[in-house]
């Protein structure tokens, strides 16, 4: 409840959310529409054009920097806000930390469905069968709370709010651009990119936007979930015995001589 008022209180959030993945959409996509189409592969039974293939590596871009943010308000509870408290109260951590993680989710999914409707005022249209749609929307909620989870693991190392900017450039842009999110794998296969191939194999980011991707689409997802739900719980599990201030990483009680 705290984060969805603190959310209802600062509206720009929002709109500073979707300026990112609608500037993808409105101008990057546009301009490659017609140029860097998508050949007739799975899940596709047709032709797409571009913007429509990068639909869901889009909505993946809102639920991973959402969660990488979330490490960042994380870092910032933890010195000075509320959460410095709670870490002292006797409740068990995993409930904290998995309190705080369905937060961000649901944050994120406010934020994915402000997304999809502005996507359809560009015309960019996404299937809408109601089965797949269902399948489509527990994707993007795993999803997000892989992702979550994530930036709790990162806040364990993340000690100092000065140090995201470096969390941004070695963890934010490699998963996103190491993905399916922007191109197919077979167009980097294709094209002789074989380390960023096997690099975007291995990337759970990947599996997070092939699961949306596919789903929508009514179609197999393969081992994706499986990829996203086994990142979720060792990412989760790790961020818990991170916090635990008699075995964590380093020691969260050791920060004042940082």
């Amino acid at each position: 409840m705290r984060e969805l008022v603190k959310f209802w209180q600062q509206k720009a959030r929002l709109l500073s959310a979707l300026v990112r993945p609608v500037l993808w959409l409105a101008v990057f996509a546009a301009g490659f529409r017609n140029v860097f189409g998508v050949a007739i592969v799975e899940p596709y039974d047709t032709y797409v054009p571009y913007d429509v293939y990068i639909a869901p590596g889009l909505i993946g871009m809102v639920l991973l920097f959402n969660g990488m943010q979330s490490s960042l308000a994380m870092v910032y509870d933890r010195e000075m806000g509320l959460m410095r408290l709670l870490l002292t109260a006797p409740l068990p951590r995993w409930f904290l930390l998995f309190s705080k993680m369905l937060a961000t989710t649901l944050l994120s999914l406010v934020q994915v469905l402000a997304f999809v409707a502005v996507a359809a005022l560009l015309g960019t249209t996404l299937p809408m069968a109601p089965l797949p749609l269902l399948h489509a929307l527990a994707a993007t909620l795993v999803s997000a709370l892989m992702l979550a989870s994530l930036g709790l693991l990162l806040s364990v190392y993340v000690r100092q709010l000065e140090n995201f900017a470096g969390t941004m450039n070695f963890v934010i842009f490699p998963m996103y651009f190491l993905s399916t999110a922007l191109y197919p794998l077979w167009k980097l296969e294709e094209s002789g990119a074989t380390w960023v191939y096997r690099a975007a194999l291995f990337n759970p980011f990947t599996h997070a936007v092939e699961w949306i991707r596919f789903a929508l689409y009514g179609k197999d997802p393969g081992a994706a979930p499986l990829v996203v739900c086994a990142t979720l719980l060792v990412c989760f599990a790790l961020a818990c015995w991170g916090y635990d201030p008699q075995r964590g990483f380093g020691g969260l009680t050791q920060r004042g001589s940082a």
